[in-house]
């Protein structure tokens, strides 16, 4: 049997529907916000979840959007807005809050830049604070951003930058935005992923690396993903169920098993994709830590 790749919690859920299997371990809701944005929240609860999902107990929150790169009317600012109200759930703001923004990605590769372009527009304030002498404020919170690149360029461990880069801030939160790999291209310039059980750098590139959680950096950490990649296996998986052939989707799965597939693929629209959605990610971190500036 041929197996999918993909980092979406909702494309998970799709494919347990489609195999027929129900597993106990989640709950799932959906809601419509307009006609161009729709939430759809799962909530891993135990262990059969977890197996089901290959994922870790926890809040996973897509929101879909249509027309972003169509510049339909307001979009970007209507998905900010969906998208801090979810955010706002996640961390509450509070007078003594303090988050550390990190850019995950290796900015000279476009469809992994899209953590290090987020952090560039979120409003920094940390040495503000400094500054003045303020242990907090009303209106914005304490906000420190880092942008830690990758192993491959620096040659330490992106988590362990992180890690010290928590020790300095002693953030009461931890935000990570980072790319993702998907099943299905459309989702690529239409699908943000949030979720609350943390991250491992690289994944979308398919790079793992040590992961980035409470239980590692000792603080909450938030992890907000867009899809920019597919597997090259995964298009040949779904060609093969398209020729809808047993015989030709037993050829496909010989193929992918005595090659090493490690290709990863893009849209030819990537540019765009990174500057829309990083804009949309950054406006809806600036609203939902600095309410008194961004309401």
């Amino acid at each position: 049997m041929l197996s999918y790749r993909t980092d979406l919690a909702v494309e998970r859920s799709q494919l347990l529907d489609e195999a027929g299997q129900r597993a106990q371990g989640y709950i799932k809701k959906q809601s419509q916000i307009d006609e161009d944005i729709s939430v759809t929240e799962i909530e891993i609860v135990n262990e059969e979840g977890e197996r089901a999902f290959s994922k870790p107990r926890g809040r996973y929150i897509t929101l879909e959007v249509k027309g972003v790169l169509d510049e339909k009317e307001k979009i970007k600012e209507r998905a900010a807005a969906a998208l801090a109200e979810r955010l706002k759930e996640l961390i509450k703001f509070d007078y003594f809050l303090k988050v550390l923004v990190v850019g995950l990605g290796n900015e000279k590769v476009t469809p992994d830049s899209l953590g290090p372009h987020t952090v560039d527009k979120v409003k920094i304030t940390s040495h503000l604070f400094r500054i003045f002498e303020c242990d907090g404020d009303w209106e914005m919170a304490n906000v420190s951003g880092f942008n830690p690149s990758v192993t491959g360029v620096t040659g330490m461990e992106t988590a362990d930058l992180i890690k010290k880069a928590a020790d300095l801030v002693k953030p009461s939160a931890i935000i990570c935005i980072d790319a993702l790999a998907a099943k299905d291209i459309s989702r690529l310039s239409t699908t943000i992923q949030v979720c609350d059980t943390g991250i491992f750098p690289g994944a979308g590139m398919g790079n793992n690396r040590k992961e980035i959680s409470e239980k590692t950096m000792g603080c909450r950490v938030v992890s907000i993903g867009v899809p920019t990649v597919i597997d090259s296996r995964t298009l040949l998986v779904e060609a093969a169920e398209e020729i809808n052939d047993p015989h030709v989707e037993k050829q496909i799965e010989g193929f992918i098993k005595s090659r090493q597939m490690d290709m990863i693929v893009t849209s030819t629209d990537i540019d765009a994709i990174i500057k829309e959605f990083s804009d949309i990610i950054s406006s809806a971190i600036n609203i939902t830590l600095h309410p008194g500036i961004y309401s």
